[in-house]
């Protein structure tokens, strides 16, 4: 059975090949995991913890995780990866991540919230709204907006939102991290709805303008696949993150 076709002189993978990479792909990792927790079982102060993110959370909560868990554990190893939403749930399911922190909540994953982001609206300084203590996004219906693109979670979100407030609002571009949203808020594309930003983090020429929407909020969490039980040390750190909650103020 044939698992390449041939396209203008080049090999490429059809179907079958595509299934049978997929399956491999996660043979390996099956291996591989199973031999890091034999060797974390006879060494439990080491091994190794492949840990995905959301991009908005590599800014400050996953270092400060890190450095904080680094100081009780030297040994643990990290392998990282940072990706949207759906990407980090394809790395869960196919044995890639141990753990992930992420947003929404997936289905047929275990969960534990972490703590819950508010959400505003994002307007150059100059804005109409800028100056506003609070804004119904209703009355941004007609505002152009940067968004992220359909496959992330915060643009699914805000799709959701748009829907309550019976609004569609022009898109006038589709970013894939939330900085490149914020700078091109600031430059004068548009209005976007984003999580609140941390002062030190925020964009200097955008004004954040909170919500009145009750659901203008998301929930971070730490998930993992049920169906694969965690090596050793991502087990160390699931119950370092449960029992040392991170103050998001």
């Amino acid at each position: 059975m044939p698992l390449f076709d041939r396209v203008n002189r080049r090999l490429r993978l059809n179907t079958y090949g595509q299934i049978l990479l997929e399956h491999a792909r996660r043979g390996i990792a099956e291996i591989r995991s199973a031999t890091e927790r034999i060797a974390e079982m006879r060494d439990p102060d080491t091994g190794t913890v492949r840990l995905a993110f959301l991009h908005s959370q590599a800014g400050w909560f996953v270092p400060d995780l890190l450095r904080r868990f680094r100081a009780e554990a030297p040994l643990v190893r990290f392998e990282l990866f940072q990706g949207a939403a759906h990407q980090i749930v394809e790395r869960l399911a196919n044995g890639e991540a141990d753990l992930a922190v992420t947003s929404p909540r997936p289905e047929g994953f275990r969960w534990r919230g972490l703590y819950v982001e508010r959400l505003c609206l994002a307007v150059p300084r100059e804005h109409r709204f800028a100056r506003r203590s609070r804004v119904r996004l209703a009355d941004a219906g007609a505002e152009p907006f940067v968004a992220l693109a359909p496959d992330f979670g915060l643009r699914q979100l805000t799709d959701e939102l748009w829907a309550e407030a019976g609004i569609s609002p022009p898109v006038v571009f589709e970013a894939m991290e939330i900085p490149t949203m914020e700078g091109l808020v600031a430059a004068g594309f548009g209005v976007a709805v984003v999580p609140v930003p941390r002062p030190e983090r925020a964009e200097r020429g955008a004004a954040y303008v909170p919500l009145t929407e009750s659901s203008a909020k998301r929930q971070i969490g730490l998930t993992w696949n049920a169906d694969r039980p965690l090596p050793p040390a991502a087990a160390r750190l699931a119950e370092f993150v449960m029992q040392n909650p991170h103050d998001n103020s």
